[in-house]
Formats: structure tokens, C-alpha cells, sequence
């Protein structure tokens, strides 16, 4: 039927009852329209699923209406004050011709004074507990509803659907103690990790102190000996599906994020099929002639490194691979560039965008370096007495170690070398599994660049470690029938290039560092002391004190270190670092123009994590990229904290070939 609103229309002030005082009453679809007192302003989502709910169960709630002032029609419109999403899917419904003008619906009508009140009542409900929600999408489940029906339903994703149910799943008593906030969601969530309510009744009422009931330690209490497949580089090995597949069960964790999230239950299966994929590596490398084959499941360098490597050579390209290495070569630069071009700022938001091209970069970046694998080869004879390692690495690849040979075997391949005779190690380079950088090339560059400032800072006031360190670049070249083998490990360009350039080049804050301050004032010191024409400056050097002398050298080899790398890898200009003792934390800090708007909000929240606490790094978690810069470094003010690269790691042994 179709209610008189006439004699609602009202100019008194606001009511308190807000409709109450009268009963639900119907009116026709068509003479509804939008209210312009509605508060909600932002467009209605999820409409076409609230249509479909309607048209099958009909209008449960009923519309809040006024009548619309100055209308001369012979019903006056309606306006919809509170309902605008209902009234939306009556629309669509409209449209698609599943209902008329006049179908009939529920209204409750209030004045216009009352209109903006009622409608913003209607937008506060309050929110129901997630205990309440897991509880109600389990009976909408028992009933037969689809995730996808759910999900629909109250407009979340699928996978919240799945989690909320799982939550259901957890015992009734502890539900309760959730509902009744004593305890939170992190926690309940650890413990739905059990199936069974027993042992989440055990494991929760067993942890009597605090820091037993830490979600962590829950998790840890139900899976035991179980294996964090997220964690596990056996687990990437051999796949989630194919452990599954052999009989395995798999503890699903629906609530971490992690890729692969999953306890596996039965260890041993799972190194049993480890064991056997590598078996199956193993015969098809032994079948390229090699003497023997050793498989691991974890690489142990000190094993390896106990072997000397055969002697190989490389291979010609043919024209088809030269082709393919050279098409390889462009696409990687391009990635580079585009990945540099996020350095500078431009995309600070777009972390995914990041990612996306860090990984390309690196993937051509490992294809290119595969060609000279690819191209390694040795002769038959040694490939006889030598043989390969081949391990499992932490991102769940095989690692591939052709070339070895074991150290008794080492005089039959080196006839004229002989037996290790003391001063040499048979063992050469060692390579190092490949691993992503935790930096690209050009913040590298930056960040070595104030690692070069910082020790010529140090270097310039240290006249001995001058010459030592310029003497250890020398001596090699000079004795070279001592050292004819020897990597001569030194940062100091005996050509004598000063890097100062470089350095302003490769950071642009470094006018502005502590080191190069230092650097610029004794420079500008030495300028006002020295000859201005260069034919005196031989006659000025030989008639200057001692200490004026070694000062001055100090400097000049100071200004020709470079250590500036693309790499975070070890450099010899950390063997200078050392021996000085030179604090980076004195010269670098943490900002976001040094460090943080270089790096990806995934990197910021880590570095957070190991600096200050997981605490600090977890408020973090939901702050745009430039916000989470701000304020990492600020909490990171006075930690002391510095990148891998900064943190001094002489070149070991391994870096070098044998000495005599």
C-alpha cells in the first residue's frame, strides 16, 4: 500500500524518536529517490551481490524516507535518507526489469528536520567481533553456502573467508575467552593451527606465564618437530605438491603471508625425497665422466674448501650462442637502467613495481653469468680423477660443483707443483653461491663511496699505515718472481688517480658527510702550502720538515684509494678499514636521503627489525613507503646500525690465488 506523507512534512525542530513512534509501512519503488540529507558521500559498493541477496530473500531491512520539500506531483517523491545501498540494488533490480514501479517496499518514515540524523545513525553500527563473525560464517557453511557466497555477502575477500572460518574451528571455550578480549587475535589464530580442540585447550591452559602465551611460542608448542615450510629450503626443493603427493601432511598456516606457508609434519619423508631428487641429479652429472659425485643437502664450505680445483678452459662461442649472449647483455642493461631509475626516487611508492624489475634484473643478470659456466670445460683425463659437489641451496636450487679434486690426488694433476709445500694452499677460489643482492649496483656505489671518504678521512692522518698500504700495492709488482701468482689485493691506484671526482658522483650527499668535510679542509690547507708552479715542487718537497712530509704523503695516498663498488661483496679497502679501526657509524648514519629512500618498504621494515626492535619495524607494517622512511629514521637516529656493505670484511683467503 502506499502511505500520505503530507501530513508528515513538518518545520518544527529535531524529534528524538527518530521514526519509533511509527510502524513499517510500504511504498511503491518508483516513488523513491535518493535524499540529498543522506551522510554517506562515497559511491555504494558490492551492489550487484546485495541485488542478487534481494531479489532471492527479499528486503530484510527496511528504508528510512522523508518526503522531499516543494514537490508538485500528486504523490510527492520520497527521499531515502538511510539505505542508499538497498536502494541502489533496487535500482539495478529496476533495470534488469526483475521488478516494477510499483513493487512495494518497506520504508519507515521521518521528517525532514530528522532526516541528517537518522542517516548518520544508520552509519553507525557497531562492528561485529571477529569471535561473533567466525561463528556466523560457520553456520552460513553448515547451511551449504560457498566461500565465494560469503565473500560476497559481507564484501571481503575469499581468503578472510577462509581464515574466519578456520578461526571457527578453534575450541568453543577458547572462543569465548576471545570474545571476552582475554585473549587477542594473534594468539587464537596461533593456536588454530591445531585441529584438534584438545590440544589447543592443553597447549593454552599449560602456558602459565606470559611469555609462553606470546603467539610464537603457541605456534612453537603445537608444531614441535614439525618443519616451517615457508623457512625450509628442503621444503622449496622438493615442493609442497609433491611432498603432498607422496603421503606427507601439511599443516596449513592460512594466516601467514609467506609463499608456501605450511608445518610439514613428517621430516623424514621430507628428506627422503630430497635424498632421492638429488640422487637423480647425481647419475646425470656422473654420466658427463666424472670420477665421483658427493650430494648434500646443505653446501658445508669448510668440506669444499678442503678440495683443490682441476684446471678448465673455456670454450669458443658459436655464432648462435654469441648471438644469444650479446641479445642477453642488452636486455640486462636495460633492466639495470630501469631498475636504477628507481634510486633516484621517481616510484618510491610502487614497491611491487620494485620488486618486479629487481627480479628481472637479477634473473638476466644469473643468465648472463651462466654463459661462462656453460662454456667451462676440462680435459678427459682430469675430469677422471676429479669430481663435483652438488648441494642444495638456501633458495631450494641445486647448486652444481664441477672441478674438484681431492688433495691426494692434487700431484697427479699439478706434476710439477708436487704436494702442498707449506707456503701455498692447492685450493683456489672457492666460489660463493649466488645469492640477490641485498643492494642494487648504483646504492652500492653510493654507500661505497662514503666507505672510501671515511677511510681516506682515517688514511690521511696515519702517515705509516700510508706507507704500508702503498708499499703493499708495490711490493707485488716488484718481487714478482715471489709473487707471480698472488692477486695483488690493494686499494691504492698506483697510476695515481684521485677519486675525489668519483665520490661526489656516486653520492650526492657527499658534500655534506663528516669525511669529506675533513677531506676538503686539509685539502684547501695543503693548496695555500704548496708551490704554485709545478717546476718548484721538487725543490719545496725536499726542503720541508719530516712530519710536514709525511703528512702530505699520508694525504696524497689517502685521496687515491678507490673503493667504490657495484657490489656489497668484500673489498680490499676493508683490510685499511680494519687496521684503523675506523667506526662507519662515526661517519655514516642511517636516512632517508643516505640510505631509506634507496631501498623498498619490505628492506625498510627489515632493517627496522634487526636496528631497533620487530616492535618498532611492526608499526611500520601499514605506513605508505615515504611515511615508513620518515619514521624509520628517526627511531634509527641513534642505533648505530649499518648496511652489510659498510660493515668492514677484508678480502679473505678464498679471494686469492696461491702464492709461492
Amino acid at each position: 500500500m502506499t502511505v500520505s506523507v503530507e501530513n508528515r512534512i513538518t518545520e518544527t525542530g529535531l524529534e528524538t524518536n527518530f521514526g519509533n513512534e511509527t510502524r513499517i509501512e510500504y511504498v511503491p519503488y518508483g516513488l523513491l529517490c535518493r535524499s540529498p540529507s543522506n551522510v554517506r558521500r562515497k559511491a555504494p559498493t558490492g551492489i550487484e551481490e546485495l541485488a542478487i541477496t534481494i531479489e532471492a530473500k527479499g528486503l530484510m531491512q527496511n528504508l528510512v524516507v522523508h518526503a522531499i520539500k516543494g514537490s508538485r506531483a500528486k504523490k510527492p517523491k520520497l527521499g531515502v535518507c538511510a539505505g542508499q545501498r538497498r536502494l541502489a540494488a533496487l535500482d539495478l533490480l529496476f533495470a534488469q526489469g526483475k521488478i516494477a514501479s510499483d513493487h512495494p517496499v518497506p520504508v519507515k518514515v521521518v521528517s525532514e528536520a530528522e532526516a541528517v540524523a537518522a542517516s548518520l545513525l544508520e552509519n553507525q553500527h557497531e562492528t561485529m567481533h571477529p569471535a561473533d563473525q567466525c561463528e556466523a560464517f560457520r553456520m552460513l557453511a553448515e547451511e551449504g553456502r560457498s566461500v565465494e557466497y560469503i565473500a560476497a555477502l559481507f564484501r571481503i575477500s575469499h581468503l578472510m573467508v577462509r581464515r574466519r572460518l578456520k578461526l571457527a574451528n578453534v575450541s568453543p571455550k577458547l572462543l569465548d575467552l576471545f570474545r571476552n578480549d582475554e585473549m587477542n587475535i594473534e594468539q587464537v589464530t596461533a593456536l588454530a593451527l591445531a585441529d584438534d580442540h584438545d590440544l589447543q585447550e592443553r597447549v593454552w591452559l599449560e602456558a602459565s606465564e606470559a611469555w609462553q602465551r606470546e603467539p610464537r611460542e603457541l605456534r612453537a608448542a603445537i608444531t614441535g618437530t614439525e618443519i616451517d615450510a615457508s623457512r625450509s629450503h628442503l621444503a622449496r626443493f622438493v615442493g609442497l605438491d609433491a611432498y603432498a603427493a607422496a603421503g606427507g601432511y601439511i599443516r596449513r598456516d592460512l594466516f601467514s603471508d609467506a609463499e608456501n606457508a605450511g608445518y610439514i609434519a613428517d621430516p623424514d619423508l621430507l628428506h627422503r625425497l630430497a635424498a632421492e631428487r638429488l640422487v637423480a641429479a647425481s647419475q646425470e652429472v656422473a654420466a658427463e665422466g666424472w670420477g665421483w659425485v658427493e650430494t648434500r643437502t646443505k653446501r658445508d664450505y669448510g668440506e669444499v674448501m678442503a678440495y683443490g680445483r682441476l684446471p678448465s678452459f673455456s670454450r669458443e662461442l658459436t655464432a648462435d650462442e654469441q648471438a644469444e649472449l650479446d641479445a642477453l647483455i642488452v636486455k640486462r642493461d636495460e633492466a639495470d637502467a630501469k631498475l636504477n631509475g628507481c634510486e633516484d626516487g621517481e616510484v618510491v611508492e610502487d614497491d611491487e613495481r620494485r620488486e618486479q624489475l629487481e627480479q628481472q634484473a637479477y634473473a638476466l643478470s644469473d643468465q648472463v653469468d651462466a654463459f661462462g659456466e656453460r662454456l667451462e670445460t676440462w680435459a678427459d683425463d682430469d675430469m677422471k680423477l676429479g669430481g663435483v659437489f652438488i648441494t642444495i641451496d638456501q633458495e631450494g636450487e641445486l647448486n652444481i660443483e664441477r672441478g674438484l679434486v681431492k688433495r691426494e690426488d692434487v700431484a697427479r694433476v699439478y706434476p710439477k707443483e708436487g704436494a702442498n709445500d707449506g707456503e701455498g694452499d692447492m685450493t683456489a677460489t672457492v666460489p660463493q653461491a649466488k645469492e640477490k643482492p641485498v643492494h642494487s649496483e648504483k646504492l652500492c656505489r653510493r654507500l661505497t663511496a662514503h666507505r672510501t671518504a671515511a677511510v681516506q678521512a682515517e688514511l690521511s692522518r696515519r702517515p705509516v699505515v700510508a706507507l704500508a698500504a702503498l708499499m703493499n700495492r708495490v711490493i707485488p709488482t716488484v718481487f714478482d718472481e715471489r709473487y707471480h701468482f698472488a692477486y695483488a689485493g690493494s686499494a691504492v691506484k698506483i697510476d695515481a688517480h684521485a677519486s675525489r671526482d668519483s665520490l661526489v658522483r656516486e653520492a650526492d650527499d657527499m658534500e655534506s658527510s663528516v669525511a669529506f668535510e675533513q677531506i676538503e679542509a686539509d685539502r684547501a690547507k695543503w693548496v695555500k702550502l704548496l708551490p704554485k708552479k709545478v717546476d718548484d715542487l721538487l725543490p719545496w718537497l725536499l726542503n720541508q720538515e719530516t712530519d710536514v712530509m709525511a703528512s702530505l704523503f699520508a694525504f696524497c695516498v689517502a685521496a687515491t684509494l678507490d673503493g667504490i663498488s657495484a657490489t656489497d661483496s668484500a673489498h680490499p679497502i676493508s683490510a685499511l678499514a680494519d687496521v684503523m679501526q675506523i667506526d662507519m657509524a662515526f661517519y655514516w648514519k642511517p636516512t632517508q636521503q643516505s640510505y631509506l629512500n634507496h631501498v623498498s618498504k619490505a628492506r625498510i621494515i627489515d632493517v627496522v627489525s634487526e636496528a631497533v626492535s620487530l616492535e618498532s619495524a611492526a608499526e611500520l607494517q601499514g605506513m605508505k613507503k615515504g611515511d615508513a622512511a620518515a619514521a624509520a629514521e628517526l627511531r634509527m637516529a641513534e642505533s648505530g646500525w649499518l648496511p652489510e656493505v659498510l660493515r668492514n670484511r677484508a678480502m679473505g683467503e678464498t679471494k686469492r690465488k696461491r702464492t709461492h
